[in-house]
Parts: C-alpha cells; structure tokens; sequence
C-alpha cells in the first residue's frame, strides 16, 4: 500500500514538473532551436558548402553544422533562462554542462527514433514522429531538470566529520 503511495506522489511530482512554467520556457527555446537548425541548415546547404559536389555530404555537412548550432543555442538559452534560477551551478564549467545537456540530449533523439519506427507501423508515420517528440521532449527535458541543472550539486566535497580537518 505504501509503495502505491509513493509511486503516486513520484508521478504527481512529475507531472507537476512537466507542467510548469519552466517546461514551457523549455518548449520555447526548443521552438528558438529550430528555427536556428532551419535557418543554419539553408544557409550552409546554399552558401558555406556550396562548393561539395556530392549532394549527400554536403547535407551531412550542412546537418552537423545546424544541429550543432542549434544545440549550443538551446544549451545557453536553457541555461540562461528557463534554469537561471539555478544559481548553484552557474559556478560549474559551461563546457562540462554542455557535455551533460548534449548526452541528454542525444538519448532523446536516438529514442526519438526507436519510438517512431515502433510507432509508425500503427500510425502515419508523421504522427508515429510526433508522438515520438512529445515522448522523448518530456524526457529531455526531466534529464535536463535532474541531471544537467539538477538542484543536487554534484561537484560539492562531503562534509568534513567532527574532529577531522
């Protein structure tokens, strides 16, 4: 009976978390995200790569450098806004906390796409994809809540015991 208890309020409090106001400020700058990735990969395909011949990996090219772009700029918008709040780990190295957002990150877009092939077998294959985002985004972003910019400080000493220095 207790551990139906505590499921409950571990779900509750989830799902608090997912509909908050950061959860939306998280959507947001994932909305900024593309538009960067968007605006990145036409820019790269018609002008910084033009000159790739091959028409698969100057997308690839292109693709990597939009990605990339609009992953940096997710990271430092999250990081700036929707966890600003977050004081205590405005003090931990950005690169470290970019390679935390990027894992997260990547976890998610890999079973962006394991869901959506499971997925489309039973749905068009759009909406097997948007499932699919709506699924891993709240994963993403509870990864990012917990972990990235977690209110637990990973980088604190354990406290020194009475008597030792």
């Amino acid at each position: 009976m207790r551990s139906g208890f505590n499921l409950r309020m571990k779900f509750s409090s989830l799902l608090r978390r997912i509909l908050s106001k950061r959860f939306l400020k998280f959507g947001t700058v994932g909305a900024s995200g593309t538009v960067v990735n968007i605006g990145v990969l036409y820019f790269a395909q018609e002008h910084i790569f033009h000159a790739v011949l091959q028409n698969e990996i100057r997308l690839n090219l292109s693709l990597a450098l939009a990605i990339f772009l609009a992953t940096l700029n997710n990271f430092f918008w999250n990081r700036l806004w929707t966890w600003s709040d977050r004081v205590q780990h405005q003090h931990r190295p950005w690169l470290s906390q970019f390679g935390q957002y990027t894992l997260a990150c990547w976890l998610s877009i890999a079973l962006q796409v394991v869901f959506t092939n499971l997925l489309a077998p039973h749905f068009y294959y759009q909406i097997a994809n948007l499932i699919a985002i709506g699924l891993t985004s709240v994963l993403n972003f509870v990864l990012n809540d917990v972990w990235t910019f977690g209110r637990v400080k990973l980088l604190d000493k354990p406290a020194a015991k009475p008597g030792q220095d």
